[in-house]
């Protein structure tokens, strides 16, 4: 075996930092899209959350119903808190149920600026009452093909981006996730996730302002739990999961597209538009098809097909006319 010394190797030899990390990214992708079809039953066991959770609300089902898709009722509660994506947390499905309960989510404030007119620091407490807190039933799609129904308790977005007066030269919006390991905040490694930290994301403003796109602190009428995005997280129900920044700190107001997190790490694999859409496919899998949680695991899991920006289209539909969804995707 050939060993060689730094100052032996040609520049031209390094492999570059993002070829590196788009390679790992397919390897690990199809890794674990492997494992989880063929042992999804015997990887949910080995990874089951040993840490105590909270009892399980017992809220009034007729609440939740009204607020429910047509056809859909609410994934179970334990579920929702126990099979989630927080990569700072670990990039498989359970540990966050484990690793996330030491966030400290009190104090928390979150910062907004950019282009605007009254750029301000708000604290939790303040950033609930610009607005009533309501239930919102809504799907959530992962691009990881499974998905669940979620009763959130949350506000519109637009409610405090109002606050501070957008100027007119303010085109998207930028989400920033905390970064504070005082917070306690492990961020998984680089070499695990694929990911820069912190955790980015964006949004149009027309998306951003829209009714549907709301900023949730809590699911089943309870404060969200750490795992599930405490103390505040974005929920932009027709797009896929990860565009659901969690925790998070920062919100900007900027002219031009933002990056984000997926994207900066895999572009050919996920854009910033990542509207659910069946007709547009993962580069290793279908998107034409899901699982929701709770229906089965594993080779025998039951599989429903995908809805158009998940089920929302009557919606948002017209945000995108004249768009070619399959290239903006």
């Amino acid at each position: 075996m050939l060993i060689k010394k730094p100052e032996q190797i040609k520049s031209s030899e390094i492999t570059d930092r993002k070829t590196y990390l788009s390679r790992r990214l397919f390897v690990r992708g199809a890794a674990l899209a492997a494992s989880a079809t063929a042992t999804g039953l015997l990887y949910r066991k080995l990874l089951a959350p040993d840490v105590e959770q909270p009892a399980p609300p017992a809220p009034d089902p007729a609440r939740f119903a009204a607020a429910a898709p047509p056809g859909d009722a609410p994934t179970a509660y334990k579920s929702i808190t126990t099979y989630n994506n927080f990569y700072e947390f670990g990039t498989d499905k359970y540990s966050p149920a484990r690793r996330a309960q030491k966030l400290i989510t009190r104090p928390w404030s979150v910062a907004v600026g950019g282009l605007v007119h009254k750029p301000k620091v708000f604290d939790l407490e303040e950033l609930m009452r610009l607005a009533p807190q309501e239930d919102r039933v809504y799907r959530l799609r992962c691009v990881e093909r499974w998905s669940m129904i979620i009763p959130w308790l949350g506000f519109p977005l637009a409610a405090l981006l109002k606050q501070v007066e957008p100027l007119g030269s303010a085109q998207y919006v930028a989400f920033e996730t905390a970064n504070d390991r005082a917070k306690n905040i492990p961020q998984t490694s680089e070499f695990e996730s694929g990911l820069d930290w912190p955790y980015v994301e964006g949004l149009r403003l027309d998306e951003a302002m829209h009714p549907l796109t709301i900023l949730a602190t809590g699911i089943y009428g309870e404060p969200l739990l750490p795992q599930n995005g405490a103390p505040v997280r974005l929920v932009v129900p027709w797009k896929y999961g990860y565009k659901s920044i969690k925790s998070v700190a920062r919100i900007s107001l900027v002219e031009r597209v933002p990056p984000t997190a997926w994207n900066r790490a895999a572009p050919n694999e996920y854009g910033f538009y990542s509207n659910v859409n069946p007709t547009v496919d993962h580069p290793r899998w279908s998107q034409a098809t899901e699982r929701r949680i709770g229906d089965g695991s594993g080779l025998f899991a039951k599989r429903s097909k995908t809805l158009m920006f998940n089920g929302y289209e009557q919606q948002v539909g017209q945000l995108y006319a004249g768009m070619d969804l399959k290239k903006l995707y």
